[in-house]
Formats: structure tokens, C-alpha cells, sequence
């Protein structure tokens, strides 16, 4: 395995320090292409704040979906090509349902987590996820209640005057009118959205779906192929629900083995809600993954949240929590990204309430970076362990075990 003092001396060298990035998003329906343009806005934001030069264009190579980043960072260049795993059309197909089926999957994602006592496990390590992921139940419960009402009141005001018959057909065509109504303005409220979010993890009590396991298998091949190339690093990126894929698929490509001589490995996880399903009994996959992954040496593994950013595990060891740490834990290296003390003011005022967008900071430019910087991270002349290897983790990170389900097998 080339060794970090080796990926060191090339870096000093004329050559440009070279690194495969493989992203992994998390539950998003949308095209990946929407972060290729999130990186080419942010980066270049950053760029411009810290001083550097970031520059986009098309991919190198054969594979999934990306684009080809290259930076000037005091005078060592750096070029990174960077694939996305595509699962935007298994994220669309899952969110195809009616809204008689949507309710009917809030009533079993509801019985998923309560049911398990998954629920008042996950209520003991943050609230700001918790609140996330009762949102879409109290809001489309209430948005059901005032169709029923608004239902009921043209309802009677047709009965009153004409029959019945008439007065239940406007009670029901105005339940239905009312309820597409607020279906059609969900890219304002996200209650579906994050009803679909949850459901899909919980449908197999915390167990992949086949589709979904399919995706990341051919993934990891592509990955693995990577790790064959000439480069200084290969850097596994997973946002969000992302994050939990990026360990199974890691998982996975470890006990494969990987070449002697071979790139340093890096995994960088981002905005993790790995709890929501570690904590489901179905979970064992997950649960082994995130033990065997804790302990390895082939990797360095930096776990990056905000107590900002009221939808993530702010801080929370994801494999401590789930009750799976070995006695020789090794990985995440726990850090916050401090929005407080990396935006500034007036810039945390101006974000501090789009709860959904402040999930996505860690993919956006600072205003007042610290030793987190995405782009120099993933586009940057050094390797994930070059940048953290005197980072202590976080002091208020949280490594509690709560997780009742805590079986790998």
C-alpha cells in the first residue's frame, strides 16, 4: 500500500496530485446533475473566499454519471474526477404513490418505528432529527383533518340546500381537491417528500431493497476498479441516507481485498441519519457493516455533522450508538463543522431556519472555513488522513449506545 509519505512527496512534486471521488446522495429523486452544479456554484464561492482556483468540465472516464475537477492550491494542482452513484430513478419510482398510499405508508412507517421501540430509542440522542421525522406525519394528518373539515362544512352547506346525495358528493370531491391541492405545493412543505424518505428505509424493517442493493453492488465494482488506477487517493463521499449506503458498500469491497499496492482510501461521511435505520431490527447488514468498517486499517473514515443541521445525528458516533462498537474501535474520527463558527453571522442568520438547506452545508461553500473545506477535501492536494491525522474528534461527540436492536447477523 503506497504510504501517506509517499502521496506527500508527490504532492510536493510538479505533478498534479490526482484522486477518484465516488458521491454517494442520499433519498433525492432529482437528476445528480443538480450536484454537479452545486459544486461548480459553492466551489467556486470557496475558491474565491479561501484563495485558491477550482475549475469544472466534462468526465474523463467510462462509468456513472460526473464531471472533472481541477485546483491550484498554492501552486500544487490537483485533478479529481468524480462519479455519482445514480439512484434518482429507484428514489422516483418509490415516491410514485397515491395519496391513499401515501397515508396508508405513514401508518405502517409510523407501527415501523413505534412498534419496534425504534422511536423512543432515537428520541434519546437528538431532537432535531426526531422533529424532521415526525414533521410528515403531524403534517399530513393535519392536512387530512383540514380537508375533512372544509369537506364537511361545503358538505352540509350543499345539503342544506338541495339533498344529501349532493352534500356527500361535495364533501368528498372537496377531500380530494383539497388534498391534491396541498400534494401539488409539497415543494414548499416537503411532507411527502419526507414521508417517502422514511418509509423507504423503513419498508424492510432496515434492510436494503433489492433494487436498491443491486445499484450499490455495481457501485462498488466501479469503485474497486478505481482502486487498481494510478491515483493518490480514492475518496468515498456519502450525504445524508447516503452515508449508510457508502458503509455497506465499503464493507463489502474490504472483505472482497483490495490490491497490495494500491491508492490511500479515504470515506468521508456527511450529514448521517444512520440511527434511523440502525435502530430498525432488520438492520443486521447495516450493524455488521458499521462494526467491521469501525476497526479496519485499509481506510481512514472522518464523520462530519453540525449541531446546526436539525436533520442529521449531530455528533453522534454511528456506530457506537447503534450499540455495535468493538472494543478496538478505530473509526469515525467525529468532527463538527461548527456552523456557528464557520458562517458568520450574518450569514447564520440568513440560513439558520431553512432547516433543509443547512442539511446541505457541508456540500457548500463557508464564509469562514476551518479545517472543513469540501472541495479541498475532494479536490484538494491531500489525502483525507493527511488532513486529519492531528484532528481530535469532537469533544461533544456522543458515543452512548441506545440502540435496542443491536444483533449483526
Amino acid at each position: 500500500m503506497r504510504s501517506d509519505t509517499t502521496a506527500q512527496a508527490k504532492t510536493a512534486a510538479a505533478t498534479p496530485f490526482r484522486r477518484r471521488v465516488f458521491y454517494i446522495p442520499g433519498y433525492d429523486p432529482f437528476h445528480p446533475r443538480r450536484y454537479r452544479e452545486l459544486f461548480r456554484k459553492e466551489g467556486t464561492d470557496q475558491a474565491k473566499i479561501t484563495g485558491y482556483t477550482l475549475d469544472l468540465k466534462s468526465k474523463m472516464t467510462q462509468g456513472p454519471y460526473g464531471w472533472h475537477a481541477t485546483t491550484t492550491i498554492q501552486t500544487q494542482e490537483t485533478e479529481a474526477e468524480i462519479d455519482v452513484l445514480v439512484w434518482s430513478d429507484i428514489v422516483k419510482d418509490s415516491m410514485s404513490n397515491s395519496i391513499p398510499a401515501t397515508y396508508l405508508q405513514l401508518v405502517r412507517t409510523a407501527w415501523a418505528y413505534i412498534g419496534s421501540g425504534a422511536l423512543f430509542r432515537l428520541m434519546r440522542l437528538r431532537k432535531g432529527p426526531m422533529i424532521a421525522a415526525l414533521y410528515p406525519i403531524f403534517f399530513l394528518l393535519a392536512q387530512l383533518g383540514l380537508a375533512i373539515l372544509a369537506g364537511w362544512i361545503l358538505g352540509k352547506l350543499a345539503t342544506h340546500y338541495t339533498h344529501w346525495t349532493l352534500g356527500l358528493a361535495v364533501f368528498a370531491l372537496t377531500v380530494a381537491g383539497a388534498l391534491r391541492w396541498f400534494r401539488s405545493i409539497d415543494n414548499k412543505i416537503f411532507a411527502y417528500y419526507l414521508m417517502h424518505d422514511y418509509a423507504y428505509s423503513a419498508q424492510s424493517g432496515g434492510a436494503n431493497p433489492a433494487p436498491l442493493e443491486a445499484r450499490m453492488s455495481d457501485f462498488r465494482k466501479t469503485i474497486r476498479a478505481a482502486m487498481d488506477m494510478d491515483v493518490d487517493e480514492v475518496l468515498i463521499v456519502g450525504h445524508s441516507s447516503g452515508a449508510h449506503l457508502a458503509v455497506s458498500i465499503l464493507a463489502d469491497m474490504l472483505r472482497e481485498g483490495l490490491p497490495e499496492n494500491r491508492s490511500a482510501l479515504g470515506f468521508l461521511s456527511l450529514g448521517h441519519v444512520v440511527p434511523m435505520v440502525s435502530f430498525l431490527p432488520k438492520a443486521q447488514r447495516l450493524r455488521a457493516d458499521l462494526a467491521y468498517l469501525s476497526t479496519t486499517n485499509d481506510l481512514t473514515w472522518v464523520d462530519v455533522t453540525a449541531p446546526g443541521d436539525g436533520c442529521s445525528f449531530a455528533l453522534c458516533d454511528p456506530v457506537a450508538v447503534t450499540g455495535v462498537a468493538p472494543p478496538d474501535q478505530k473509526w469515525p474520527l467525529v468532527v463538527s463543522a461548527a456552523f456557528t463558527q464557520t458562517l458568520s453571522p450574518e450569514r447564520w442568520q440568513e440560513l439558520k431556519r431553512r432547516y433543509f438547506r443547512l442539511h446541505f452545508q457541508y456540500l457548500c461553500a463557508f464564509d469562514r472555513p476551518g479545517d472543513y473545506d469540501y472541495f479541498q477535501i475532494t479536490a484538494g492536494p491531500q489525502t483525507l488522513a493527511q488532513r486529519y491525522a492531528t484532528r481530535a474528534p469532537s469533544k461533544s461527540r456522543i458515543t452512548k449506545a441506545v440502540n435496542r436492536y443491536t444483533s449483526t447477523k
